[in-house]
C-alpha cells in the first residue's frame, strides 16, 4: 500500500501599488511567505489571489521570478496579491 504523496506549498505575498501589473521577487513583503516565484514547469499547480479572490488563468501569466497581470487595470492600491505554488 502506498502512502500519501508529499506536497510542497510555497506562497509569495505582495501588495498592489495601484499602478504596476508586473511583480517580481523584489516586491515580496518582508517576513511573509517565500521570496521566490517559480516557473510553471517547476510546480504542479499555481493559484493567484488578488484581494482574496482566486483569479482565472486568463488574467495572469507566470514566468520564473515574475507575475504578469493581463488585465486592463492594475489591482487597487493596497490589494493583497498572493501566489500559491503547489508541487506534488
Amino acid at each position: 500500500m502506498k502512502g500519501p504523496r508529499k506536497v510542497s506549498i510555497l506562497e509569495f505575498y505582495t501588495v498592489s501599488d495601484g499602478r504596476k501589473k508586473v511583480y517580481t521577487i523584489d516586491d515580496c513583503l518582508e517576513h511573509t511567505g517565500d521570496r521566490i516565484i517559480r516557473s510553471t514547469s517547476d510546480v504542479s499547480f499555481m493559484n493567484l489571489f488578488i484581494n482574496g479572490v482566486l483569479q482565472p488563468k486568463v488574467n495572469y501569466r507566470i514566468e520564473e521570478g515574475k507575475i504578469i497581470l493581463n488585465t486592463l487595470d492594475a489591482p487597487l492600491q493596497g490589494s493583497p496579491i498572493i501566489l500559491q505554488m503547489i508541487t506534488i
